[in-house]
């Protein structure tokens, strides 16, 4: 395995890199530079080139908060990990990664694809356009230009993976948080039907908008910039110029909560679209009425998916704190948190309906969705964690399953708990393997979930099957439904149908 390997893909040859058993490719182009007369429209096939392209370096990512202007355009880039570049028909992962819709790269030391595809896999990981340029509302423009990006990598994939030893026939998608609410989005799109057979979705967002609300906020950030939201005024802003409105709009944006509901309490302002084209109807909604039906899927979350995001973590919630949250956030119909939760304090019911309204219950009304709509589903919930002041929080899961955490790590960090170091890896394993199992066969290893055994994946320091543990905010959000959020409108509205 000393000589490097070189693969024909049908943009021309990609030669990448032996390492540690994997053959590594990084920075293939699946799509053109999103740059030029091509900004802010929909991805095209890459053109092809001569000779061996070396595919040894990440591709840079859309240009976004903290990272300094590329030296490269060369958005629209994906990366392999092969055990085995003959005709091996391995089972096919595709990442997608999160960042709140805003920012993330494939080239994330986290997102390192070695030790699944050591498993037996062939690994793909891609950038898309995040931001702005992937997610605001244009005149002129097609909405979810991030969603259009994932499918025009996953159609690379049907068309070129055999030659990297993996099967086209067998490519299960899987993302977290924003990636994880693309997933949803994917199985939601008509433009990915065919593209991928199984899908796995960690902590997926509760939040897509409708285009008045997406027009609202993209027309506000442009207005920093003295533009209007259009393609031709848009087109000559460099994209820092937008990060920067972005990330003032960002700051600003718990004051636009009575015109733009919730969703300004999050720390996001993109979400993908519901535009009636790439994305008909909201993931619960398009499940529910049966698209996907063929699609098996594996979703979950975290338990404390909001610790990493809780401003007034480790500080006292006032009564006057957790009423707004609850006002803004909680369904009207059922039993309050109050009532439900009697032995909790303020600070944390201010923790868990956020937890609840952002990921927790989006993520386990859409195995009810898939279940209504036909088709299998499975639900997990991670409730171990190795930090004594983040718990089972919002993104462990995914370092668990890449196995990019290690004990040394663990047993360095000084709020570890004690024998969280010799638990790590047992962790991981059992999530890993179970992922893997659900790639391959369709199955990860438990029994599948329905509205009325509620069966669900439940990982501690062994694995347990159970009911679903969150039962007290699953009563609580029984009768809520997840739906597109437009403007004027708080959650409470998206509780009829």
């Amino acid at each position: 395995m000393s000589v490097e390997p070189e693969i024909r893909t049908g943009a021309g040859i990609v030669r990448g890199r032996w390492a540690d058993g994997v053959a590594v490719f990084r920075g293939i182009p699946y799509a053109e530079s999103p740059v030029g007369a091509r900004r802010f429209a929909a991805p095209v096939a890459a053109r092809p080139w001569d000779g061996i392209r070396d595919a040894l370096e990440f591709g840079p990512p859309v240009p976004q908060t903290g990272c300094p202007t590329p030296a490269s355009d060369n958005w629209l880039t994906l990366n392999v990990w092969s055990p085995d570049l003959g005709a091996a028909g391995l089972p096919v992962l595709v990442w997608i990664h999160g960042g709140a819709y805003l920012d993330g790269t494939s080239a994330n030391p986290h997102h390192d694809g070695t030790t699944l595809a050591r498993a037996g896999v062939v690994l793909v990981s891609m950038n898309y356009r995040t931001g702005f340029e992937g997610w605001a509302h244009i005149a002129g423009a097609p909405d979810n230009r991030g969603v259009l990006d994932q499918a025009a990598a996953l159609r690379w994939v049907q068309d070129t993976i055999a030659a990297f030893g993996g099967d086209p026939g067998n490519v299960t998608v899987f993302g977290q948080s924003a990636g994880a609410g693309s997933v949803a989005a994917l199985l939601s799109t008509p433009l990915a039907a065919g593209l991928f057979h199984r899908a796995i979705a960690q902590s997926v967002p509760g939040t897509y908008f409708a285009t008045g609300l997406a027009a609202a906020i993209s027309t506000t950030i442009a207005a920093e910039l003295g533009a209007r939201a259009t393609v031709d005024e848009l087109a000559r802003i460099p994209p820092h110029a937008l990060i920067g409105a972005t990330s003032e709009i960002i700051r600003r944006m718990p004051g636009f909560v009575d015109s733009w509901g919730p969703m300004a309490l999050t720390p996001t302002p993109f979400s993908p679209v519901v535009d009636g084209d790439a994305l008909p109807h909201a993931p619960w909604q398009a499940l529910a009425g049966g698209a996907a039906r063929d699609i098996d899927v594996l979703v979950g979350h975290t338990r404390d998916e909001f610790r990493l995001f809780n401003p007034l973590f480790g500080r006292e919630v006032t009564e006057e704190q957790l009423s707004a949250a609850l006002d803004r956030l909680a369904p009207p119909s059922g039993s309050g948190y109050r009532a439900v939760y009697t032995e909790a304090t303020a600070g944390e019911l201010y923790e868990l309906v956020h937890a609840d309204w952002l990921f927790r219950m989006p993520s386990l009304h859409l195995a009810d969705a898939k279940h209504r709509g036909g088709g299998r589903v499975w639900n997990y919930e991670l409730c171990w964690g190795y930090r004594q002041d983040q718990g089972a929080s919002h993104s462990l899961d995914l370092l668990l399953v890449f196995g990019t955490l290690t004990a040394d790590e663990v047993r360095d960090h000084p709020l570890a708990f004690p024998n969280a170091a010799s638990e790590v890896d047992r962790v991981a394993h059992y999530m890993r393997s179970d992922w893997l199992n659900f790639a391959t066969t369709g199955d990860p290893g438990w029994a599948p979930y329905d509205p009325n055994n509620r069966t669900t994946r439940i990982y501690g320091t062994e694995p347990v099957t159970a009911p679903y543990p969150e039962d007290r905010s699953r009563l609580i959000w029984h009768s809520h439904r997840f739906d597109t959020l437009d403007l004027h409108q708080s959650c409470h509205c998206t509780d009829q149908q």
